[in-house]
């Protein structure tokens, strides 16, 4: 049976990043601008490779390849082929990101040959005053928000919310939206890169060069109505499951743990993946044994029918399909 599985990280330099995930999580980086650290990616052309153990090496398309319904799942594997449907990311905004918005599955489909992009936020670490940009602070008409964009307005559109370590936010297709600067943040979503910039407050990339917009690919895409749907409240009871997102694409438990706890897996037709957003912890499922400390993330195959997590403290955000 498989281990834990613990994926070496994929770091990414961003026009916005900085170097939180260095000096905070860890991270193996010498940018003064990392933006993203890949913890867990199917993405082609960034797959994941195994960090540690007899596996150490072997990329996750290949694990996938050979075990198949053994680490994803029965279910997982009929709903989505040999692709791993799950991103996992840590990002540090030391500025602003620009303002986008992510097609549905269907538009993904149609344009890009690609799923669509739901995805959710946990907040880790937020300087004083620090803000998301979420959704619109009224309901607008496609011709509204056009105009706002041509005569540089549409920050007046924009709703904002100042954000704490353990804000948590479900970011739905259409929703527009931007992580702001002195936020550091997990991130779980659907596998898909497919990102509609809408505006990037008039920045130039290290070349001089305005970053493309998207307007007219986000105008069909877009959700214009006003939704308070976005912030996820959740229970915070010690040593059990707290339910944070139930979502077709993905299920977010939260864990704040203070002693050993036995999870059971028998029942559930997926893998799982614990992301330490706080503290550390073991996790065992009698085949292997992993050391998970903050901003890490390991990969628990489907076949285990359970899993041991030993902590004096630990707070883990436990994702499945």
């Amino acid at each position: 049976m498989l281990y834990p599985l613990k994926f070496e990280p994929i770091l990414k330099e961003r026009l916005w990043g900085g170097t939180k995930l260095k000096d905070v999580l860890g991270k193996p980086i010498q940018s003064e601008i990392t933006g993203e650290s890949w913890e867990l990616s199917g993405v082609d052309g960034d797959i994941s490779i195994v960090a540690e153990g007899p596996l150490k090496g072997a990329s996750l398309s290949e694990l996938i390849q050979k075990q198949g319904k053994n680490l994803l799942g029965e279910s997982v594997v009929e709903r989505f082929g040999l692709d791993f449907p799950i991103l996992i990311k840590f990002i540090d905004a030391k500025k602003d990101l620009s303002i986008q918005l992510h097609p549905n599955d269907d538009l993904a489909k149609e344009r890009h040959n690609s799923f669509g992009k739901t995805e959710m936020w946990y907040i880790m670490d937020a300087d004083p005053g620090a803000q998301l940009i979420v959704g619109f602070n009224k309901s607008v008409e496609k011709e509204e928000y056009v105009k706002s964009l041509e005569e540089n307005t549409l920050l007046d559109l924009m709703n904002y919310e100042e954000v704490k370590e353990g804000d948590t936010f479900f970011i739905n297709t259409g929703k527009i939206h931007a992580i702001g600067a002195g936020v550091m943040l997990a991130e779980i979503q659907q596998t898909s890169d497919v990102t509609y910039r809408v505006f990037d407050f008039n920045r130039r990339d290290k070349d001089g060069n305005l970053r493309e917009l998207h307007t007219e690919l986000a105008l069909d895409a877009m959700d214009y109505e006003k939704k308070d749907d976005f912030k996820v409240m959740y229970p915070n009871q010690k040593n059990a499951h707290n339910q944070m997102v139930d979502s077709p694409y993905f299920k977010t438990n939260y864990l704040n743990i203070d002693k050993k706890m036995q999870v059971d897996l028998s029942t559930r037709d997926s893998f799982t993946i614990y992301m330490c957003v706080g503290g550390k912890a073991n996790i065992d499922n009698g085949t292997g044994r992993t050391m998970l400390k903050r901003g890490e993330t390991v990969l628990v195959p489907a076949s285990s029918d359970s899993v041991t997590i030993e902590t004096d403290k630990a707070t883990l955000l436990e994702v499945s399909i």
